[in-house]
């Protein structure tokens, strides 16, 4: 294989630009061209594709977001768009392809290699809800941007003993909601997976006033509702002086963190391999530090994602 390509694709995740980076690097290296596709799938079906160089990813490790851009395209789940794909890949001569985002993404890529143009899956997304790997490019960025917002409103509530209702992105997945609500020391954390009693949850904000508490931080994943809800079901029982703030896209921004550049470029070097070597079909994941590769439709098929419960148990025994 001497001509592959490389987009992204769904929700944009730091560390994306990191991966690019290092699909086009590692390329190089092997002797290999690399073609940018803008836009995604979109750009691949449009021809809105280019040569990229050395120079062209220089000064990209450190951005978030993605210079190739991203959008949604439904249409790609339909053979018509992936011919057209297809006839797209054979004008530029690309002989395999590097996708990197979510599940939809994956499918993708899944969709095409069984055309005959083989593709790897790279996890792209900072709710962390992609089965067959512990961590995906973004997630860890998107926690810390979250712990410290948790960490600035905490001084508020504590100023003016309110309770907080934080509402955090992940889509279907807690996996945002824990890891921040035990990092921030939050009082309570409520997740898609596990159900919770809003009586419940208004006793032990009492039970913790008791104690001499002068807030609650509530930790909400956006699956489970959004937290003006939350808020009005909380008011609904009692006074609680009960605030919201629900931080939306600034959890997919800026700079990604040492682990995400470091995770996206192992996952970037490994696709260039495993395309080398003329395979596709194939997605990649880190799973006890080890970065392995699963096939794409068993991955979406018959694993499941299954966020770190132990997190939850963890913070009922120490957040009170």
């Amino acid at each position: 294989m001497k001509r592959i390509g490389v987009l992204t694709s769904g929700g944009d995740a730091p560390g994306m630009n990191a991966a690019i980076r290092a699909v086009v690097r590692k390329s190089l290296h092997e002797g290999m061209e690399v073609y940018g596709i803008n836009y995604g799938f979109a750009g691949l079906v449009a021809g809105d594709i280019r040569k990229l160089s050395r120079r062209d990813v220089g000064d990209m490790i450190q951005r978030g977001g993605t210079f190739l851009y991203s959008a949604r395209y439904p249409q790609f789940a339909t053979e018509e768009g992936q011919l057209k794909a297809i006839e797209q890949m054979k004008r530029f001569g690309i002989e395999g392809l590097v996708v990197i985002g979510g599940d939809g993404s994956y499918r993708g890529a899944y969709a095409l290699t069984k055309h005959g143009f083989p593709c790897v899956g790279l996890p792209g997304t900072i709710d962390n809800d992609i089965p067959g790997t512990d961590y995906t490019i973004g997630f860890d960025t998107a926690i810390n941007t979250v712990l410290e917002a948790l960490d600035r409103i905490r001084d508020t509530a504590t100023s003016h003993v309110r309770t907080f209702v934080i509402e955090v992105m992940g889509r279907d997945a807690g996996d945002i909601a824990l890891w921040t609500g035990v990092a921030s020391g939050a009082e309570q954390i409520i997740i898609p997976e596990k159900g919770f009693d809003i009586t419940q949850v208004a006793e032990n904000i009492r039970e913790g006033r008791e104690k001499g508490k002068k807030h609650t931080i509530i930790v909400l994943a956006e699956g489970v509702m959004n937290g003006h809800e939350f808020a009005e079901k909380l008011d609904a029982i009692d006074n609680f002086h009960v605030r919201v703030s629900t931080l939306g896209h600034v959890q997919r921004g800026g700079s990604p963190t040492a682990r995400d550049r470091v995770l996206a470029s192992q996952f970037g070097a490994k696709a260039v391999d495993l395309l080398k070597q003329g395979k596709g079909g194939l997605c990649l994941g880190i799973v006890k530090e080890e970065i392995i590769a699963h096939d794409i439709i068993d991955t979406l098929d018959n694993m499941k994602h299954t966020p770190n419960l132990d997190l939850y148990t963890l913070n009922e025994e120490i957040s009170n």
